[in-house]
């Protein structure tokens, strides 16, 4: 499971501050780099800027997962129902993968 943004950084209270400095190359490059691995993968695009990212991706091979994102401001528009993580776990096991365990741990290990 990888979780990525596609701007890295962000100025205190400023959305989308750090866009268009750079992190947009580096962040299409892992997701082409993750696109060209031979099994297939899950991309789940969260947010209309996100979901532009899928021109990168190989959806014939992998299965790409578009909802609104999930923040509290937009979750309530097609985020809350979408069931990405059911819908990422049957493509896994219908190509034979062992789906992924979503839950929260109950306890996390902290690390003193």
């Amino acid at each position: 499971m990888l979780l990525l943004n596609s701007v890295l950084t962000v100025e205190r209270s400023l959305a989308a501050s750090h866009q268009g400095k750079g992190w947009e190359k580096f962040t299409d490059a892992i997701i082409r780099a993750v696109n060209e691995q031979e099994h297939p993968v899950v991309f789940m695009l969260w947010g209309s800027y996100a979901q532009k990212k899928a021109a990168f991706v190989d959806q014939k091979r992998h299965l790409v997962i578009r909802s609104a994102h999930p923040s509290p401001l937009s979750a309530h528009a097609g985020f809350l129902g979408s069931r990405p993580f059911s819908k990422a776990n049957a493509f896994l096991v219908s190509k034979g993968f062992e789906p992924i365990d979503w839950a929260l741990p109950e306890k996390p290990d902290v690390q003193s």
